[in-house]
């Protein structure tokens, strides 16, 4: 039994899925892995649950009903994990943006005594491959305006390659988590920021998708501005909830 799961929401990802899952069990460390489909019509599912045949015990998948949402979908891993008692709970993309070899470094960051770890894109200037000007000043952009808002001396408030120590995901109220985008990486990290965990960036080189379709929307955009405001305002007015 590890004591390590790695989470990956997955959304239309057959390109993908496979690739990633064998990359993880490759690793030197013993990683399990839960995917968190949101009933993906292209056959993500059934092809993980193939492979489940090869990685008994140490593949796992939870199908939801629909696309609800980045947010939704890694706390409903999370209870999962917590429920399942793993110490250490990763966050990954399924399209290799993430190194998974980096989930090594991430967990030594927590066992050596973070609360939390992040694969942080930018706290060695800016370590972003493959993607257009735009996008690299509007996440760096993004950045340091949750800096600004939030107080969190995070160089990467956004990134999504993030492990966790049970305890600190066990004493967040994630019921009352409310995004659901990629604002919710901010989110969670607000929450352990505010309940003084520590949390230590790990300098990682993340690479733009080359199969699939990224998921990144207007919306979610939106979320992820007007959203950090008004989520510091709560903070402020809804302790209790924080």
């Amino acid at each position: 039994m590890s004591d390590r799961l790695v989470i990956i929401p997955t959304y239309n990802e057959i390109e993908n899925i496979e690739a990633i899952i064998h990359a993880v069990f490759a690793l030197e460390k013993d990683f399990h892995v839960l995917i968190v489909d949101d009933n993906s019509p292209d056959g993500t599912a059934q092809a993980v649950n193939a492979l489940q045949e090869v990685f008994v015990n140490k593949l796992f998948i939870e199908v939801r009903k629909e696309k609800s949402g980045l947010g939704t979908a890694y706390i409903h891993g999370f209870k999962w994990a917590i429920a399942k008692k793993y110490d250490y709970i990763f966050e990954m993309d399924a399209d290799f943006s993430h190194t998974p070899a980096d989930l090594i470094r991430l967990y030594e960051a927590c066992y050596n005594g973070a609360d939390v770890s992040v694969g942080s894109r930018y706290k060695k200037g800016v370590n972003v491959v493959d993607w257009p000007l735009y996008r690299v000043l509007l996440s760096y952009g993004a950045s340091f305006y949750v800096k600004m808002i939030t107080g969190m001396r995070v160089d990467d408030p956004t990134a999504g390659f993030v492990c966790y120590r049970r305890y600190v995901l066990e004493n967040i109220d994630l019921d009352s988590v409310r995004f659901i985008g990629y604002a919710f990486q901010i989110e969670m990290k607000f929450r352990a920021y505010l309940k003084k965990y520590t949390i230590e960036e790990v300098s990682i080189v993340f690479r733009d998708r080359v199969k699939g379709k990224s998921k990144m929307s207007g919306s979610i955009i939106k979320e992820a501005v007007f959203g950090v405001l008004s989520m510091k305002i709560r903070s402020l007015f809804q302790k209790n909830k924080f």
